[in-house]
């Protein structure tokens, strides 16, 4: 069995990319959360989160969070892609496995729900996809 080509990668890093920046762009437009039905969300996070009166009386900072840890991860793991720099698959690896440990984050935070377990699903195949294109040295 062949190694995913580079698409399939590309497709993962570029598509998590810019939903991760638009997930924080959501963030910043609203940081109340209503205009987008997250209000609901942020006791939940103030609840179990350290340091929620500095952190959680909106969702600006979860919104930089978002956009450093898997927006410009991925996005990065993305250019190293397109550069065929040789880290490029190691890093697509790492971004899946982030991306797999946000969403157990967020299981903690808010429990079960069907985008944070497809999130997880699609962290899982970035993460065995590249896993396996990972060149062996001979």
């Amino acid at each position: 069995m062949k190694p995913p080509k580079t698409p399939l990668l590309k497709f993962w890093t570029l598509f998590i990319g810019i939903g991760a920046v638009w997930g924080a762009a959501m963030m910043w437009i609203d940081p109340t959360g209503k205009m987008w039905g997250m209000d609901p969300l942020l006791p939940m996070l103030q609840s179990k989160m350290p340091w929620p009166e500095i952190f959680f009386t909106n969702f600006l900072p979860s919104g930089f969070v978002l956009f450093a840890v898997n927006g410009l991860t991925q996005l990065i793991a993305y250019i190293l892609l397109r550069k065929k720099h040789g880290f490029a698959r190691v890093a697509v690896l790492i971004c899946g496995i982030i991306l797999m440990l946000w969403i157990a984050l967020e299981w903690w935070i808010f429990g079960f729900n069907w985008l944070s377990n497809l999130y997880f699903v699609f962290g899982l195949i970035e993460s065995l996809s590249a896993g396996y294109a990972i060149k062996k040295p001979r």
